[in-house]
Protein backbone atom coordinates (compact mmCIF):
# COMPACT_ATOMS: atom_id res chain seq x y z
CA UNK A 1 0.00 0.00 0.00
CA UNK A 2 2.82 2.37 1.14
CA UNK A 3 4.53 1.66 -2.38
CA UNK A 4 1.39 2.54 -4.12
CA UNK A 5 0.98 5.73 -2.25
CA UNK A 6 3.88 6.63 -2.82
CA UNK A 7 3.70 6.15 -6.87
CA UNK A 8 0.47 8.43 -6.69
CA UNK A 9 2.04 11.41 -4.79
CA UNK A 10 4.64 11.09 -7.62
CA UNK A 11 2.35 11.12 -10.66
CA UNK A 12 0.43 14.65 -8.57
CA UNK A 13 3.77 16.07 -8.50
CA UNK A 14 4.50 16.31 -11.66
CA UNK A 15 1.11 16.73 -13.05
CA UNK A 16 1.20 20.37 -10.96
CA UNK A 17 4.77 20.87 -12.37
CA UNK A 18 3.59 20.27 -16.19
CA UNK A 19 0.44 22.19 -15.76
CA UNK A 20 1.89 25.87 -15.43
CA UNK A 21 4.17 25.46 -18.36
CA UNK A 22 1.06 24.49 -20.45
CA UNK A 23 -0.99 27.09 -19.25
CA UNK A 24 1.56 29.45 -20.19
CA UNK A 25 2.02 28.12 -23.77
CA UNK A 26 -0.08 30.32 -26.56
CA UNK A 27 -1.89 28.98 -28.92
CA UNK A 28 -1.05 29.08 -32.86
CA UNK A 29 -4.46 31.72 -33.13
CA UNK A 30 -2.96 33.77 -30.29
CA UNK A 31 0.46 34.01 -31.88
CA UNK A 32 -1.20 34.55 -35.39
CA UNK A 33 -3.10 37.46 -34.05
CA UNK A 34 -0.36 38.79 -32.43
CA UNK A 35 1.40 39.08 -35.66
CA UNK A 36 -1.50 40.40 -38.09
CA UNK A 37 -1.54 43.25 -35.22
CA UNK A 38 1.84 44.49 -36.58
CA UNK A 39 1.57 42.97 -39.93
CA UNK A 40 2.93 45.63 -41.99
CA UNK A 41 5.66 46.45 -39.03
CA UNK A 42 6.65 42.34 -39.22
CA UNK A 43 6.98 41.90 -42.74
CA UNK A 44 9.36 45.25 -43.01
CA UNK A 45 11.34 43.94 -40.57
CA UNK A 46 11.57 39.90 -42.41
CA UNK A 47 9.21 37.79 -40.16
CA UNK A 48 7.04 35.86 -41.92
CA UNK A 49 4.11 34.27 -39.93
CA UNK A 50 4.67 30.78 -39.78
CA UNK A 51 8.29 31.88 -37.78
CA UNK A 52 7.03 34.41 -35.45
CA UNK A 53 4.42 31.56 -34.66
CA UNK A 54 7.10 29.14 -34.14
CA UNK A 55 9.44 31.40 -31.68
CA UNK A 56 5.51 32.69 -30.26
CA UNK A 57 4.37 29.10 -28.79
CA UNK A 58 7.85 28.39 -28.17
CA UNK A 59 7.77 31.35 -25.76
CA UNK A 60 10.52 33.14 -27.00
CA UNK A 61 10.93 36.84 -28.07
CA UNK A 62 11.02 37.13 -31.71
CA UNK A 63 14.37 39.08 -33.07
CA UNK A 64 15.33 40.96 -35.87
CA UNK A 65 17.50 43.61 -36.78
CA UNK A 66 14.83 45.51 -38.19
CA UNK A 67 12.89 48.46 -36.45
CA UNK A 68 11.05 47.67 -33.61
CA UNK A 69 7.47 46.58 -34.51
CA UNK A 70 5.05 49.54 -34.25
CA UNK A 71 2.35 49.72 -32.01
CA UNK A 72 -1.36 49.15 -33.99
CA UNK A 73 -2.93 52.10 -34.87
CA UNK A 74 -5.23 53.98 -32.28
CA UNK A 75 -8.75 54.18 -32.12
CA UNK A 76 -10.43 56.04 -35.16
CA UNK A 77 -7.78 54.99 -37.95
CA UNK A 78 -5.22 57.65 -37.15
CA UNK A 79 -1.51 56.37 -35.99
CA UNK A 80 0.37 56.68 -33.18
CA UNK A 81 3.52 58.77 -33.32
CA UNK A 82 5.37 55.20 -32.54
CA UNK A 83 3.54 53.75 -35.46
CA UNK A 84 5.03 56.37 -37.50
CA UNK A 85 8.19 56.21 -35.99
CA UNK A 86 8.49 52.66 -36.36
CA UNK A 87 7.49 52.89 -40.03
CA UNK A 88 10.37 55.85 -40.77
CA UNK A 89 12.81 53.47 -39.30
CA UNK A 90 12.00 50.34 -41.01
CA UNK A 91 12.85 52.14 -44.29
CA UNK A 92 15.72 54.77 -42.45
CA UNK A 93 18.29 54.32 -45.43
CA UNK A 94 15.51 55.26 -48.42
CA UNK A 95 14.11 57.96 -46.67
CA UNK A 96 17.36 59.58 -45.77
CA UNK A 97 18.26 59.13 -49.12
CA UNK A 98 15.09 60.81 -50.34
CA UNK A 99 15.48 63.59 -48.20
CA UNK A 100 12.31 63.04 -45.83
CA UNK A 101 13.17 63.31 -41.79
CA UNK A 102 11.67 61.32 -39.38
CA UNK A 103 10.03 64.59 -37.70
CA UNK A 104 8.44 65.38 -41.19
CA UNK A 105 7.16 61.70 -41.90
CA UNK A 106 5.98 61.06 -38.32
CA UNK A 107 4.04 64.93 -39.07
CA UNK A 108 2.13 63.28 -42.28
CA UNK A 109 1.80 59.80 -40.84
CA UNK A 110 -0.43 60.88 -38.29
CA UNK A 111 -2.21 63.34 -40.56
CA UNK A 112 -3.06 60.54 -42.89
CA UNK A 113 -1.38 62.06 -45.62
CA UNK A 114 1.34 60.35 -48.22
CA UNK A 115 4.60 61.52 -47.48
CA UNK A 116 6.26 63.12 -50.45
CA UNK A 117 10.18 62.98 -51.28
CA UNK A 118 12.36 65.90 -51.10
CA UNK A 119 13.67 67.45 -53.87
CA UNK A 120 17.45 66.00 -54.31
CA UNK A 121 20.24 67.08 -56.99
CA UNK A 122 20.56 64.83 -59.72
CA UNK A 123 23.45 62.55 -58.57
CA UNK A 124 26.16 61.46 -61.58
CA UNK A 125 26.91 57.61 -61.56
CA UNK A 126 29.82 56.27 -59.97
CA UNK A 127 32.62 55.51 -62.39
CA UNK A 128 33.12 52.74 -64.39
CA UNK A 129 36.01 49.93 -63.33
CA UNK A 130 39.41 51.14 -64.17
CA UNK A 131 38.65 54.66 -63.51
CA UNK A 132 37.07 55.85 -66.97
CA UNK A 133 33.68 57.50 -66.05
CA UNK A 134 30.60 56.17 -67.63
CA UNK A 135 28.60 58.08 -70.86
CA UNK A 136 26.16 58.92 -68.40
CA UNK A 137 28.55 60.55 -65.67
CA UNK A 138 30.01 62.65 -68.03
CA UNK A 139 26.36 63.69 -69.12
CA UNK A 140 25.57 64.41 -65.84
CA UNK A 141 28.36 66.69 -65.44
CA UNK A 142 27.91 68.50 -68.45
CA UNK A 143 24.07 69.10 -67.64
CA UNK A 144 24.99 70.57 -64.24
CA UNK A 145 27.22 73.21 -65.87
CA UNK A 146 25.19 73.29 -69.08
CA UNK A 147 24.55 77.45 -69.38
CA UNK A 148 28.48 77.53 -68.30
CA UNK A 149 29.47 74.78 -70.81
CA UNK A 150 27.07 76.35 -73.39
CA UNK A 151 28.25 80.05 -73.15
CA UNK A 152 32.05 78.86 -73.45
CA UNK A 153 31.14 76.51 -76.74
CA UNK A 154 31.55 73.46 -75.52
CA UNK A 155 28.89 70.99 -76.44
CA UNK A 156 27.75 67.89 -74.82
CA UNK A 157 29.03 65.06 -77.59
CA UNK A 158 31.78 66.98 -77.16
CA UNK A 159 32.55 66.86 -73.47
CA UNK A 160 31.44 63.42 -72.83
CA UNK A 161 34.04 62.08 -75.10
CA UNK A 162 37.00 63.91 -73.41
CA UNK A 163 35.79 63.24 -70.08
CA UNK A 164 35.13 59.59 -70.79
CA UNK A 165 39.06 59.30 -71.67
CA UNK A 166 40.16 61.55 -68.92
CA UNK A 167 41.18 64.45 -70.35
CA UNK A 168 40.34 68.32 -69.35
CA UNK A 169 37.86 69.91 -71.76
CA UNK A 170 38.65 72.87 -73.39
CA UNK A 171 36.41 75.87 -74.88
CA UNK A 172 37.28 75.95 -78.38
CA UNK A 173 39.89 78.76 -79.35
CA UNK A 174 38.14 81.69 -80.04
CA UNK A 175 37.83 82.45 -84.01
CA UNK A 176 40.67 84.96 -85.38
CA UNK A 177 39.34 89.18 -85.15
CA UNK A 178 39.74 90.46 -88.22
CA UNK A 179 41.41 93.65 -88.79
CA UNK A 180 39.53 96.65 -88.34
CA UNK A 181 37.60 98.37 -91.00
CA UNK A 182 39.48 101.67 -92.29
CA UNK A 183 37.21 103.96 -92.19
CA UNK A 184 38.88 106.78 -94.50
CA UNK A 185 40.42 105.57 -97.62
CA UNK A 186 44.06 106.17 -98.49
CA UNK A 187 45.10 109.25 -100.83
CA UNK A 188 45.01 107.91 -104.18
CA UNK A 189 48.50 107.92 -105.69
CA UNK A 190 48.94 111.16 -107.81
CA UNK A 191 48.45 109.92 -111.42
CA UNK A 192 47.75 112.04 -115.28
CA UNK A 193 44.43 112.97 -116.11
CA UNK A 194 42.91 110.72 -118.36
CA UNK A 195 43.23 112.16 -121.83
CA UNK A 196 39.85 113.26 -123.38
CA UNK A 197 37.77 111.44 -125.94
CA UNK A 198 39.34 113.75 -128.89
CA UNK A 199 43.36 113.56 -127.79
CA UNK A 200 45.24 110.70 -129.99
CA UNK A 201 48.91 110.16 -130.48
CA UNK A 202 50.73 112.63 -132.42
CA UNK A 203 51.20 111.47 -136.62
CA UNK A 204 54.52 112.71 -136.81
CA UNK A 205 57.26 112.35 -133.99
CA UNK A 206 58.39 116.01 -132.70
CA UNK A 207 61.42 117.25 -133.10
CA UNK A 208 61.15 120.75 -131.67
CA UNK A 209 61.83 121.88 -128.11
CA UNK A 210 59.67 121.31 -125.24
CA UNK A 211 57.11 118.81 -127.66
CA UNK A 212 56.08 115.22 -126.79
CA UNK A 213 54.29 112.71 -128.35
CA UNK A 214 51.65 112.16 -125.27
CA UNK A 215 49.80 114.68 -122.95
CA UNK A 216 50.72 113.09 -119.93
CA UNK A 217 54.86 113.57 -120.58
CA UNK A 218 53.90 117.30 -121.60
CA UNK A 219 51.92 117.46 -117.70
CA UNK A 220 55.05 116.20 -116.19
CA UNK A 221 56.44 119.49 -117.58
CA UNK A 222 53.87 121.83 -117.16
CA UNK A 223 52.88 120.85 -113.52
CA UNK A 224 49.52 123.47 -113.17
CA UNK A 225 50.20 124.59 -116.47
CA UNK A 226 48.10 124.30 -119.34
CA UNK A 227 48.48 121.45 -121.83
CA UNK A 228 47.54 122.55 -125.24
CA UNK A 229 48.58 120.69 -128.69
CA UNK A 230 50.61 122.12 -130.68
CA UNK A 231 49.82 122.32 -134.99
CA UNK A 232 53.51 122.63 -136.31
CA UNK A 233 52.22 123.25 -139.52
CA UNK A 234 50.04 126.04 -138.66
CA UNK A 235 51.68 126.98 -135.39
CA UNK A 236 48.20 127.25 -133.86
CA UNK A 237 47.96 125.81 -130.88
CA UNK A 238 44.05 123.79 -129.55
CA UNK A 239 42.75 123.53 -125.74
CA UNK A 240 41.77 120.12 -124.44
CA UNK A 241 38.18 119.68 -124.85
CA UNK A 242 37.94 120.76 -128.76
CA UNK A 243 37.99 118.68 -131.62
CA UNK A 244 41.20 119.55 -132.78
CA UNK A 245 43.30 118.82 -129.72
CA UNK A 246 45.32 116.17 -130.85
CA UNK A 247 43.73 115.49 -133.61
CA UNK A 248 45.58 117.45 -136.69
CA UNK A 249 47.38 115.75 -138.68
CA UNK A 250 50.85 116.50 -137.44
CA UNK A 251 51.11 118.29 -133.78
CA UNK A 252 52.82 117.76 -130.34
CA UNK A 253 51.51 118.33 -126.61
CA UNK A 254 53.49 121.04 -125.11
CA UNK A 255 52.86 123.66 -122.82
CA UNK A 256 50.61 126.37 -123.35
CA UNK A 257 54.17 128.63 -122.38
CA UNK A 258 56.15 126.69 -124.51
CA UNK A 259 53.89 127.34 -127.22
CA UNK A 260 53.99 130.86 -126.69
CA UNK A 261 57.49 131.14 -126.43
CA UNK A 262 58.36 129.39 -129.79
CA UNK A 263 55.71 132.21 -131.67
CA UNK A 264 52.75 129.56 -131.81
CA UNK A 265 48.95 131.53 -131.13
CA UNK A 266 46.06 130.06 -129.70
CA UNK A 267 43.00 129.23 -132.02
CA UNK A 268 40.74 131.92 -132.48
CA UNK A 269 37.15 129.50 -132.00
CA UNK A 270 38.38 128.25 -128.82
CA UNK A 271 37.94 129.07 -125.17
CA UNK A 272 40.50 129.31 -122.70
CA UNK A 273 39.92 126.84 -119.98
Amino acid sequence: MRVIVGIGSAIVGVSLLILPAVAQQKTVRACQAEWRANKDANQARGITEKAYVAQCRAGAATTTTAAPVAPPPAAGGQKTVRACQAEWRANKDANQARGITERAYVTQCRAGATTTMAPTTPVAPTPAAGGQKTVRACQAEWRANKADNQARGITEKAYVAQCRTGGTVAAPAPAPVPPPVRTTAPAPAPSAPPPTANARPATTTPTGAYQYATEGQARMRCFAGTVVWANTNSNIYHFSGYKDYGNTKTGAYMCETDATGQGMRASKNEKHP
